[in-house]
């Protein structure tokens, strides 16, 4: 697993078993049980997913006497949209640009500014 916490988190959400995991627990607590339910795979296969988004820093489990309740930890989930930012800000920038270039193609040559 890769040291530093973003990569990691990238690396833990390589798997789409795990996101689905993590979209179940955007909608509240949910135990192994449930996690598993949508999954045609064994409860131990499950159980290690769950380790990795531990160990990841994106899921918390608790102890609620023998309930043992999965949580969404977001704050990873943050790191990886702020440093996502930086480059939807680019493609938006680079989107503007293309947008004016176009502009500008469709209207020249003509004064007017009507399409050819």
């Amino acid at each position: 697993m890769p040291t530093d916490h973003l990569s990691a988190t990238f690396a833990t959400l390589a798997d789409p078993t795990r996101r689905a995991i993590l979209a179940r627990l955007a909608l509240g607590e949910a135990t192994v049980n449930e996690l598993a339910a949508p999954f045609e795979m064994s409860l131990p296969a499950i159980s290690k997913h769950l380790k990795v988004l531990e160990r990841a820093g994106l899921i918390t489990r608790g102890r609620e006497a023998q309930w043992r309740p999965c949580r969404l930890e977001a704050g990873p989930l943050k790191e990886v949209a702020g440093w996502l930012e930086h480059y939807r800000r680019f493609w938006d920038d680079s989107f503007d640009r293309m947008a004016d270039y176009l502009k500008e193609i469709q209207t020249k040559g003509d004064p007017d500014g009507r399409k050819n």
